[in-house]
């Protein structure tokens, strides 16, 4: 396999594995939030707050896969 078709593989892995957890993650964080939402609609201020938080600090790792990947 030649050197450049190597980095573009190593790219996409990098791009496909370092994105799949954050996209897990957030699908997850948000079913959550909004099953805690419809059982306390009251808490939903926080609820969101925390949400947006966490989705934050979720796509940080995925935007940490991509600089991985420019690098390569």
């Amino acid at each position: 396999m030649e050197p450049e078709a190597m980095r573009m593989l190593a790219k996409a892995i990098a791009m496909g594995l370092g994105s799949l957890g954050p996209a897990l993650g957030i699908g997850m964080l948000a079913g959550k939030a909004l099953e805690a939402m419809g059982r306390n609609p009251e808490a939903a201020g926080k609820i969101q707050t925390a949400m947006i938080l966490a989705i934050a600090f979720a796509e940080a790792i995925a935007i940490y896969a991509l600089v991985v990947s420019f690098t390569i």
